[in-house]
């Protein structure tokens, strides 16, 4: 009874895009797409609407706000956490998309940090949603901060005033915001069994690409700070050293996130490559080059 009342409201939602008035600011098309990406259907993923919604985005950045638009309308609107779940995998894979609009995003439009179901016994599920977003909606806070950046240092460039000290400092604050998003990642884990389905392991595997490729992107960073870090003074020094001591703390945390999520069965977390940890000589002459300061 409950999954025909949930496809009804796909049904009436696609309906109403076709009847309601097509205003400059609506695409109807990206508005069915979205409806079907997100639709109630806990046992389906539509795979094909969401690889539409990415081709057009990578097409033409033009079509970020227009997807977003209708998102966040889908977003706001639903108590289900299929619908919430499946909305935020699409957008996970928008900021996947290599398009300088998407790095523009910004705050999300919309607000799932206090999402509830409207049944009260899935508190597992909402849990989940809740982590999932509020670490996308710092990702896109922070990949407009960072394409901010980026593009004052294409001008510092260009005009030949971008000192190293300036550099290093960009990559050491650079390298503390990828290791909180690495932080956020990890809160986001399925909390019962019975969430063992097929749209919380895609989500999952969704994830574990994410930290692969974060923690990735720390690690070549560090090794390059490291390079650098016995030549610069203290202060910086001081905050290479932090970022040295949480990533070791971060490999361990992570391993123990990848051998939960194999025993959960997220295919993903089975193709880890091997976790790189700090080396605690590099830790302790780091330290020792700041006691010399």
């Amino acid at each position: 009874m409950e999954r025909a009342s949930d496809a009804l409201k796909d049904t009436i939602s696609l309906f109403l895009v076709n009847v309601t008035p097509c205003l400059a600011y609506r695409n109807p098309d990206i508005e069915v797409a979205v409806i079907k990406a997100t639709s109630h259907d806990n046992s389906h993923i539509d795979y094909q609407s969401a690889q539409r919604i990415f081709a057009w985005i990578r097409v033409s950045g033009h079509y970020v706000h227009p997807v977003m638009s209708a998102l966040s309308t889908r977003m706001e609107r639903t108590h289900n956490w299929t619908v919430a779940l499946k909305g935020l995998m699409l957008l996970h894979g928008i900021t996947s998309c290599k398009v300088s609009t998407v790095q523009k995003i910004g705050k999300l439009p919309f607000d799932l940090s206090n999402f509830k179901d409207r049944n009260p016994n899935l508190y597992h599920y909402e849990a989940f949603i809740r982590a999932y977003y509020r670490y996308l909606d710092i990702k896109t806070s922070f990949m407009q901060r960072h394409s901010r950046e980026e593009k004052k240092g294409s001008i510092r460039d260009g005009i030949k005033q971008k000192t190293k000290q300036v550099s290093m400092m960009q990559d050491l604050v650079w390298l503390q915001d990828l290791q909180d998003l690495l932080d956020m990642l990890l809160e986001i884990k399925p909390q019962s069994e019975k969430m063992m389905n097929v749209l919380v392991l895609e989500a999952m595997d969704c994830i574990m690409i994410e930290i692969f490729d974060i923690y990735s992107r720390i690690c070549k960073g560090i090794a390059e700070v490291l390079m650098r870090a016995y030549s610069i003074g203290k202060p910086k020094a001081q905050m290479a050293f932090s970022i040295l001591q949480k990533s070791a703390v971060q490999a361990e945390n992570l391993s123990q996130y990848i051998d939960f999520c194999k025993e959960f069965g997220v295919d993903k977390a089975s193709e880890c490559p091997k976790i790189a940890h700090i080396n605690e000589h590099d830790i302790r002459a780091l330290e020792q080059v700041l006691n010399r300061k």
